[in-house]
Parts: C-alpha cells; structure tokens; sequence
C-alpha cells in the first residue's frame, strides 16, 4: 500500500468520526477563540477570506461579521449544512463548500487572509496542507491559525486518547500544529513574520465528570472512550 492510499484511508475514516457524535455541539463552546483569532488579525471590510475545516462555520461567521467576503471550506458535508443553517440565521452572505485542506478548491492567491481554528491540525499531511495554505494566500496577505498547544491540556486528552487507540504509524500529531518549531518547519521561509502567543481557554462545566460526559456524548474522536482525565482548562497558540 502506497502513502497516498494511506492517507486517502486515513481521511476517510477521520470524515466518519467527524460526522459522528454532534460536532456543533463542541464547536458552540469554543465560539470565542474564533472571535479571538479574526478580531487579532484585524480584517479591513472586503477583504477575501477562506476559513480551512471550517466545521460549523465559527470562523467564517465571525469574519462575515466584519463584512468580509467569506468562503468556508470542510470535507464534512453534515457539517456544512449546519454552518449554512447559521450563516442564513444571521443574514450573512458566506460561501461554504466541500473541499479537502490537502487539496483546496481555490486559485493562487485568491485570498487576503486565511484562517483556521483547530482545523488544518488534524489533516494527515501537514507539509502538504501548510503548502496548501501558503498556495492560497495572497503574496502580502495574513495567515491566522488557532492550534492546540502539545502541553496544553486538548494535547493531553489527545494522548490518553492515543494510547488506547493508537494513531497510524508515520503521523505527526496533530497538536504540533500548536508549536512555534514546528509552524517554522512547516513555512520555512515562504512567509515574512510569524508571531505565535499563548493563550487559555475555560471550559466552564460545573465539574470535570460533566465536561467528559459532555465530550462523550459529542465530541467524535472521544465518542467510546474508556475513561479521560478531565481538567477545566486548555491552552492553544494563535497568532498576536
């Protein structure tokens, strides 16, 4: 078996769990970090933006919100269909469609900014996707990802997460995304600043059983897990 048809394998079983459980329902509490991340890259009115797994749209919603021209794109349609449900809610004009961050339906540079939270993290390739990335935006243009961080406290439930189902041999973790080393492997020289700054999250359950149950119940990658050790807080790393 070839790389590629691994990681065509890979996805399709990462688009499964995705659908599963009801993303919506995690992606609702995490809302702020993209208002976080879009109000830090400081978007003029107009400006062209692509938000990569876009999952239920919180990022491009909240760059609509800035009268942007927004276009979300997420390799789970149940997932798009609940962020146009949103957008149409909230009157605003955003495009979502179905595409892969491995290979984005989109022209050079077609955008001014792009941006991804907790997204472009879990796709397979990541040299492939930061290429993507790089493809997309603009020559002068802003790139603006929220990441988990690896020490955090989502990189730890990541990994009790692994070592009862272990990850497919030859993968980076996905929570690497989350440190600055890495994000300058990843761009080597193909941009002219990075600023990373590290920011905590709260989720704010009333104790720690109910944050499992609720992730349990949810969250796809932790829908059977056996148990989780749960804390009140997470860090992730975004841009200044």
């Amino acid at each position: 078996m070839t790389m590629n048809s691994e990681l065509t394998g890979i996805k399709a079983r990462q688009q499964k769990t995705w659908a599963s459980g009801d993303y919506g329902a995690v992606a609702a509490l995490i809302q702020p970090i993209s208002e976080r991340l879009v109000q830090a890259a400081d978007l003029s009115a107009g400006s062209r933006v692509l938000d990569i797994a876009t999952g239920t749209g919180n990022a491009a919603i909240a760059a609509a919100r800035c009268l942007c021209e927004v276009t979300g794109v997420d390799y789970v349609p149940e997932l798009l269909d609940r962020a146009r449900a949103r957008a149409q809610a909230e009157h605003l004009p955003v495009r979502f469609t179905e595409g892969d961050a491995e290979a984005l339906p989109s022209d050079n540079g077609e955008y001014d900014a792009v941006f991804s939270v907790v997204g472009v993290m879990f796709a397979p390739d990541q040299e492939r996707t930061a290429a993507e990335i790089l493809r997309v935006c603009r020559p002068g243009g802003t790139i603006a990802l929220a990441n988990w961080a690896p020490d955090g406290f989502i990189g730890e439930l990541f990994r009790t997460v692994g070592r009862r189902v272990p990850p497919p041999p030859g993968l980076r973790a996905p929570a690497e995304w989350g440190s600055e080393p890495r994000l300058r492997e990843l761009f080597g020289d193909q941009i002219a600043d990075l600023r990373t700054v590290r920011r905590d999250f709260v989720f704010r359950f009333v104790s720690a059983e109910a944050f499992v149950e609720y992730f349990r119940a949810h969250y796809g990658p932790t829908l059977k897990p056996s148990k989780l050790r749960a804390t009140t807080t997470a860090s992730c790393c975004m841009p200044t």
